[in-house]
């Protein structure tokens, strides 16, 4: 049975909170991902409905989460506002930059410093993605920061970053984290042209590999 309740509490940077029953009773937690899928980000003070089921160690947890009036979204509807409103791939955008990278490498044409980098970033930012969406589901474990997260695409793990968002579904929503992210791809592609025309970059491989 379906239950109505007021978020009491609300820790967004970690995405739970705890929700008390409008007719009495104990609160029960309910966590980000319990919401339906595009909803907007819950604040304290929201008027919720929920299911109610106990979790492995008998704790009760929200489930099936709605804010008051909210229709059901249809799941072609839900799957498109997952991945931010759109069917961007963005798998095949970060892989493709990579393999273009190291193609131009091997013919020459961009110092190897570049693709190196770019590959060794990559791996780092698409872990930490999935380490953060990994935790986001856990009571009491630390998040990686968003500042975090935007340091590693900007010094060159973006294509690594887009990976991860579509593989472990993550950030794709939250439109304040895309907007970011799109600009520290734009920003690395600049300096990293700018690395490349300057002859830094060639200085930068005889150093590293000679």
């Amino acid at each position: 049975m379906r239950q109505a309740g007021r978020i009491t509490e609300w820790n967004d940077g970690k995405g739970f909170g705890f929700v008390t029953p409008v007719d009495g009773g104990r609160r029960v937690f309910v966590h980000i991902k319990a919401f339906q899928p595009g909803s907007r980000r819950p604040v304290a003070g929201d008027l919720i409905s929920y299911d109610a089921a106990a979790d492995a160690q008998g704790r009760l947890n929200a489930t099936s989460v709605r804010f008051a009036g909210q229709r059901i979204q249809p799941p072609a509807a839900a799957a498109r506002k997952r991945t931010g409103g759109s069917r961007m791939p963005r798998a095949v955008i970060g892989t493709s930059f990579l393999a273009a990278a190291v193609a131009l490498m091997m013919m020459g044409v961009v110092p190897a410093v570049l693709p190196l980098l770019y590959l060794l970033l990559s791996c780092a930012s698409y872990l930490t993605y999935g380490f953060d969406k990994e935790v986001a589901g856990r009571r009491g474990w630390r998040r990686t920061p968003e500042s975090t997260l935007h340091l590693l695409d900007l010094m060159g793990g973006w294509p690594g970053g887009l990976v991860a968002q579509q593989v472990a579904q993550h950030k794709t929503a939250k439109v304040s984290f895309q907007r970011g992210f799109w600009i520290t791809v734009v920003v690395n592609l600049v300096l990293f042209g700018a690395l490349w025309r300057s002859g830094l970059a060639a200085t930068l491989t005889e150093w590293v590999l000679g």
